[in-house]
């Protein structure tokens, strides 16, 4: 392998006060990470240190080295947050301690999956000794990441093992995958400094895409722009920077008193402050109690340190050792990145207690049982997914309607990367992708509701108005689809009609298959189809019976008899006979003209015709409410 080549692997060291991470830094780097002074006066690391480790291999790769004491968890977590593996340093002459165990449940919590474990000061302790320390770390690991990982027991004084330790961290590397780069720039700021003849200089580890010399980026949660104008790693002045790599950026445009830690430099119109996000929260299940819903809590997430408050979606409380979905509600807007991990405390007395991984970095509350069911539907599908266009769809699903702006904002992606998700998504049928000005995507899953819907209402109008050319487009996208503008959902009508469910014609909607009835047509076949059934007066004739007796054609008569009952003046006896409005109001008259009782054969010889015809005649009156039947009888109903 050729020597020094810069990796984009970033690891750090984590352990116990007092064990040996700074000095174990040094003699594998040559840098002192402890720069302060008042961390030469107390012998404690207190801020965050940074190293270029060269390995064995020749590959280059950065250490980040934290402070051990419990007072600064703050800083070990914020340097830790961006770590690809860990160094995990435990002294040979103390073994296991309290910070030791929060450290390795911090670094589980965050999501770290690589390590291996530094034996420091074996050169303190004999032999036997270290054996039964090393069997006490194996225990303590047991069911970690750190589970089956390689101890190396070296001295930082002697340079015991340190070859041996290089190497191991060299297998360590060769296990850690890279991140991938592409995507939009992202990166927490963990140092602010001035430089002489450069500014302000920021640094952090970049967690997502590259940046470059005269790239402009956004400071959130400020929103103001940074324009670099330079770009460094490992004190070298580089062409880009990439996700995985301690990035150091001269900024332009901002003063050093705009930047602090917890500040996020990144891709402008990509990432949003927010001040609610939807969590996978797990509980450490060492914590002393549960965990209540609305409960106050210090939140570190990236290298930011604020105080929030837990909203359980479901229950009061999760209890230790249990995994759920929730949202963290912050006091101040953070920047957070889909999937980063983050690790909440007991706000007093500050004990670690649980954490997790941001599942969406933008929410909302959700409204009622309803609501909160739906969401955890909802993030269960993102937890599942494995890719942007899962992600895309299980958002357009969630929501029905989404603005293409507004699906890439939620899910962080540029502008040019959702439009290709929403086309992909829409060429095989996921949704429809309305791609005029900003864009908008609707799931299908409203669009067949919308369908079936579109359909009642033009099967209704056909019926009632066969004459009509159809519904106006305006008023069925205001009626149908609510949800979008008139413009959008005209989009809508012109892909159904594409694929021939409607026809759209001179602004009018029809069904496929509709033809409208010409109205002077209408009359005159509806006319003829009228004087047929007066005509036939109580001998009810059958639809068949008006097409051979009129000569119109069957589809004539079908749509003149269907338009004739929808205006009123044509009735259905039986199923099957056809009543003129004339008709009827004679076979009224008749039954108010019989002496004695209103019977089937009293009504027949009114009417002088047959039980085949009366009947349905009388069955009609009855379920219209203008007759009452009593056993055999009829009793006309007062008007």
């Amino acid at each position: 392998m050729s020597k020094n080549l810069e990796v984009p692997i970033v690891l750090g060291t984590a352990g116990h006060i007092d064990h040996g991470k700074t000095t174990l830094v040094k003699a594998l780097t040559g840098v002192d990470c402890d720069r302060l002074g008042d961390e030469k006066r107390r012998g404690i690391t207190i801020e965050l240190g940074f190293a270029p480790l060269c390995l064995p291999s020749g590959r280059i790769v950065s250490i980040v080295d934290v402070p051990g004491h419990e007072r600064f968890i703050r800083q070990m977590v914020a340097g830790a947050a961006g770590i690809d593996g860990v160094i995990f340093v435990i002294s040979a002459d103390e073994g296991i301690r309290a910070q030791t165990r929060e450290h390795l449940d911090i670094l589980g919590l965050i999501g770290v999956r690589h390590g291996l474990i530094a034996l420091t000061k074996s050169d303190l302790v004999e032999n036997d000794y270290l054996e039964l320390v090393v069997e006490e770390i194996r225990e303590e690991v047991e069911g970690t990441f750190l589970e089956g990982s390689e101890i190396i027991p070296v001295s930082s004084i002697s340079g015991s093992n340190l070859d041996q330790l290089a190497s191991a961290i060299d297998r360590l590397v060769d296990a850690t995958p890279f991140r991938d780069s592409a995507g939009p720039f992202f990166m927490p700021v963990d140092r602010v400094f001035p430089v002489k003849g450069f500014g302000s200089v920021v640094t952090g580890t970049a967690y997502h895409g590259t940046v470059r010399e005269d790239d402009t980026l956004n400071l959130l949660p400020s929103g103001l722009k940074a324009d670099i104008r330079s770009v460094h790693v490992h004190d070298a002045s580089v062409d880009e920077g990439r996700s995985g790599q301690r990035i150091a950026l001269s900024l332009g445009g901002v003063s050093l008193s705009d930047v602090a830690r917890g500040d996020v430099l990144c891709t402008p119109g990509v990432f949003t402050p927010a001040s609610r996000l939807d969590v996978r929260l797990k509980i450490l299940p060492s914590s002393p109690e549960a965990v209540k819903h609305w409960q106050r809590v210090r939140i570190h997430i990236g290298t930011a340190d604020v105080v929030g408050r837990v909203a359980l979606l479901e229950g009061d409380k999760v209890n230790p050792g249990e995994e759920i979905f929730a949202q963290i509600v912050t006091e101040e807007p953070v920047v957070a990145v889909r999937g980063e991990a983050f690790v909440i405390r007991f706000y007093s007395p500050l004990m670690t207690i649980g954490g997790g991984s941001v599942l969406m970095p933008l929410s909302r509350r959700p409204r009622g049982p309803i609501g909160r069911i739906a969401l955890k539907a909802f993030l269960n599908d993102i937890l599942k997914a494995q890719s942007s266009r899962d992600r895309f769809l299980a958002l357009s699903m969630h929501l029905s309607v989404v603005p293409l702006k507004e699906a890439a904002r939620l899910l962080q992606e540029i502008p040019e990367t959702a439009r290709s998700l929403a086309a992909d998504l829409d060429s095989s049928g996921s949704v429809i992708f309305i791609d005029s000005g900003d864009g908008m995507v609707v799931a299908s899953e409203l669009v067949n509701k919308k369908i079936d819907e579109t359909s009642r209402l033009l099967e209704i109008l056909h019926k009632d108005e066969p004459e009509n050319p159809g519904m106006q487009a305006d008023v069925l996208c205001r009626r149908v689809f609510p949800e979008i503008s008139t413009r959008n959902a005209k989009k809508v009508l012109e892909r159904w009609s594409e694929k021939g469910l409607i026809v759209i014609e001179d602004q009018r909607v029809r069904l496929a298959g509709f033809a409208p009835l010409d109205a002077s047509e209408l009359r005159t076949s509806g006319s003829k189809v009228i004087s047929f059934c007066n005509g036939r007066l109580f001998n009810l004739p059958v639809i068949d019976e008006i097409s051979s007796g009129t000569g119109l054609s069957g589809e004539e008569t079908a749509r003149s008899v269907e338009a004739l009952r929808a205006q009123g003046k044509i009735f259905l006896a039986g199923g099957e006979f056809l009543v003129s409005n004339d008709v009827l109001d004679r076979f009224l008259v008749l039954l108010g003209e019989i002496k004695g009782d209103i019977t089937v054969a009293s009504v027949r010889d009114a009417t002088g015709s047959s039980r085949k015809f009366v009947l349905p005649m009388l069955e009609m009156l009855d379920s219209m409410g203008i007759t009452r039947r009593v056993q055999e009888k009829r009793i006309i109903r007062k008007k």
